[in-house]
């Protein structure tokens, strides 16, 4: 298993091809913003539990969504008309994230992933204009919402989380709505669902994903506080 160095002056990730058969690519490094946008710019993203140390992973086949793929059935149609909802851009992201990281039915220990280091590390992310959140709010509430980064003309989706039925669903379409306006590539979902099934995700080879990836990233920058299009 490669293990990374910790001097932030070595960023270096090995081959993605080298990854175990479940994805699994290296052990170890550190959390600092230069890493972690080294790291998505390889196809590369950080999973762990607490009790362990840091791992990055490159799975393959890999789930992704293509903006104009989005799919919404007529149920979730009638949820995003005006009136039921309202979704925000990065009015608090440090909330989203800390309500994705509570416990769920599927995972009664709580959303393990979200250690304490990697909320302070997506924080710092969203500071630099890298991460963004999305938020769904009813009657005043913070109801749902998601958070990522983004890189250029890709987003990465890390997690989301919902108190009332379809208020992520809300917030993901919405965030896929605007990447399409905005002419993002690819959404990288990391791993499926039948939630993301259901909204348009697929699994494509992981070479495939990075020749997406590289085009993604030959776009325009859209680095800073996100705001939704008026129209």
């Amino acid at each position: 298993m490669f293990r990374l160095s910790a001097h932030p002056s070595n960023l270096r990730f090995p081959p993605v091809e080298q990854a175990s058969p479940d994805g699994l690519l290296a052990v170890g490094g550190d959390l600092c913003p230069e890493r972690l946008l080294e790291a998505y710019r390889h196809g590369i993203f950080p999973w762990y539990n607490d009790d362990q140390p840091i791992l990055w992973w490159s799975p393959d086949p890999r789930t992704v969504l293509f903006p104009e793929k989005l799919h919404i059935s007529r149920s979730l149609k009638r949820i995003l008309r005006p009136g039921i909802f309202t979704v925000t851009f990065d009015t608090c992201f440090r909330d989203v994230m800390q309500h994705c990281a509570e416990p769920r039915p599927q995972y009664p220990d709580g959303g393990t992933w979200i250690t304490g280091a990697m909320l302070e590390a997506y924080t710092k992310l969203h500071e630099l204009g890298y991460a963004h959140s999305v938020e769904t709010w009813q009657e005043g509430e913070l109801v749902g919402g998601l958070y990522g980064v983004a890189l250029r003309g890709a987003f990465f989706a890390e997690s989301m989380f919902t108190r009332v039925s379809d208020a992520s669903k809300v917030a993901l379409v919405s965030l896929v709505r605007q990447l399409q306006a905005w002419g993002f590539r690819i959404m990288d979902c990391q791993q499926s669902s039948p939630h993301l099934t259901a909204l348009g995700a697929e699994a494509i080879p992981r070479r495939d994903f990075l020749d997406h990836l590289t085009a993604a990233l030959a776009l325009p920058d859209r680095r800073g506080r996100w705001q939704f299009d008026p129209s």
